[in-house]
């Protein structure tokens, strides 16, 4: 595509327009959103998002964006709402108002381009099922044609990637925990998706399967933009380019931040493994603090 084209692009896909909705009613009055960047350059882009359970409210006009190939850690208590805000990331629940777009449309038209991994994995640990099928289920809901060869090289590639591959003839049911998480994780990455969302896959791993899940997770980092959300709300992975922090502000319970980082010194190495950043919760950051130098 040459310059005059690109621009075009950028130029359409900046200005959207929706319909303005509040509890689920659309009015009809049409609303002009802008992009802050290029959408090729913005992975995700909640605006003025607002989202409850009945008359449970969890999130209240929360606008933030995510660059493609950031690495974001979400922290927040339990019960904050990270899970819910991953779901609507993924096109699994959509905003009572608001928008959440995934390269600059909806979730949902961008079903290939994601991969998910979500916080509990249900499955009959009966079933007789292999490491290298659980894989391969990521390829069933694709859109558009694959062939056998592209498949099972797709397979290969994610479980090379996911450090799996030596289990492959394993029943799922027979692994670890840890071991589990990266099969999920190769899953997600059968399809080649630019942007990983995964729910706490850390959750009651020891620390050498965290550490060897973190440097997984740094190879993909190369190749896709991750958002995970992590239990840990004090310290995060050294590989986190941005930490966003939701419902930890008492006076805007219904909200997501964006805090700074500092470098940890001196933490334990059998709690923590590998090096940490430190979350400033004292310090909230713009949300164009990720801004500089991103837009070619």
């Amino acid at each position: 595509m040459n310059q005059a084209a690109q621009n075009e692009a950028a130029t359409l896909g900046q200005t959207l327009s929706s319909l303005d909705s509040m509890d689920g009613k659309e009015h009809g009055v049409i609303v002009e959103l802008t992009l802050p960047h290029p959408p090729e350059n913005v992975a995700i882009w909640c605006h003025d998002l607002s989202f409850r359970y009945r008359e449970v409210e969890v999130f209240r006009n929360v606008t933030f964006h995510v660059h493609s190939g950031e690495f974001v850690v979400l922290t927040g208590k339990n019960g904050a709402g990270k899970s819910t805000l991953l779901k609507l990331v993924v096109g699994l629940l959509e905003p009572q108002q608001g928008q959440v777009l995934v390269f600059g449309v909806s979730p949902r038209r961008r079903i290939e381009s994601i991969g998910y991994v979500p916080q509990h994995a249900s499955f009959d640990p009966a079933f007789p099922i292999r490491v290298e099928d659980v894989v391969g289920m990521g390829r069933l809901s694709g859109l558009s044609y694959i062939s056998k060869d592209q498949k099972r090289g797709d397979i290969e590639w994610a479980m090379e990637q996911a450090e799996v591959t030596d289990l492959r003839a394993r029943p799922f049911s027979a692994l670890s925990g840890g071991q589990r998480r990266r099969v999920l994780v190769a899953r997600a990455l059968v399809g080649h998706p630019r942007l990983l969302v995964l729910d706490e896959p850390t959750a009651n791993m020891d620390i050498d399967s965290e550490n060897k899940f973190f440097e997984v997770l740094a190879r993909i980092k190369m190749g896709a933009t991750i958002l995970i959300a992590t239990h840990d709300s004090d310290f995060v992975s050294e590989l986190a380019d941005t930490v966003l922090c939701v419902g930890q502000d008492s006076e805007h319970p219904h909200s997501v931040h964006r805090h700074a980082m500092e470098k940890a010194e001196d933490l334990p190495k059998d709690i923590y493994g590998s090096n940490m950043l430190r979350v400033r919760h004292d310090i909230e950051l713009p949300d164009d603090a990720c801004c500089e130098g991103k837009d070619p």
